[in-house]
């Protein structure tokens, strides 16, 4: 972005993408799931990719904000995004995610039925979790919110913005307690690298991991803490 974003503007494109959230989540359980239930999954996810699709269009058209996969890319970026994967996940999954739980009870057993409802289509699941997901959510909160906010706001103010939001967009209490540290820890690699894929890379990565320790081996495995 060759501009500055207002916290105003931000605010406003982040409840946007979260209208849209609203929209394909009310399609897939009001229309897919009754209309076509062998096929449902499916269908919600290509809902997903052409959502996501159409809102980065509207971000680009708006703004002249695009993802370029070249833009900071170094080797040196990637190992640090797999760093920050595989901390984030001792941190959150292994540390704090089950102190959380047991602060809120309520939250964590709804996040256990969404495990299993992720159980029942993996792949996907695993599409829509370690593929849509982190594109969509770093080419909004930390190339467009975080990169737009740090001309205008400094970094650090921006990094706190785009961490509380992206922490906002998670419906789940014990996700959004998690996703606040996550979204410090991914705004500190794009700031680092300035690479939005190496933050795709990084979020991809712990949310790669959560899912296979939780999805596909047994279910006696400590859930994770995907964002």
């Amino acid at each position: 972005m060759g501009e500055g974003l207002t916290v105003g503007e931000g605010v406003l494109w982040v409840l946007a993408w979260f209208g849209v959230m609203l929209f394909y989540t009310l399609l897939d359980v009001a229309v897919w799931r009754k209309t076509a239930p062998g096929h449902a999954r499916l269908l919600n996810v290509i809902s997903i990719a052409l959502c996501m699709g159409g809102f980065l269009s509207l971000l680009r058209s708006k703004y002249g904000f695009q993802i370029d996969p070249l833009n900071g890319f170094s080797p040196e970026g990637m190992l640090l995004a797999a760093g920050c994967a595989a901390a984030m996940y001792l941190l959150l999954d292994k540390f704090l995610d089950p102190v959380f739980e047991g602060m809120l009870p309520g939250s964590e057993k709804r996040y256990r039925e969404a495990l299993e409802h992720l159980r029942e289509a993996p792949i996907l699941s695993f599409i829509q979790v370690c593929v849509l997901a982190p594109i969509m959510e770093e080419a909004l909160m930390r190339g467009f919110l975080l990169g737009g906010l740090s001309l205008s706001c400094g970094a650090v103010t921006a990094l706190l913005i785009s961490s509380a939001l992206f922490a906002l967009l998670h419906f789940n209490m014990v996700q959004t307690l998690s996703a606040f540290i996550s979204g410090i820890a991914l705004g500190l690699v794009y700031i680092r690298t300035d690479s939005l894929i190496c933050c795709m890379a990084a979020h991809a990565g712990y949310n790669m991991i959560s899912y296979f320790t939780t999805v596909f081996p047994n279910h006696s495995c400590k859930k994770g803490g995907q964002t």
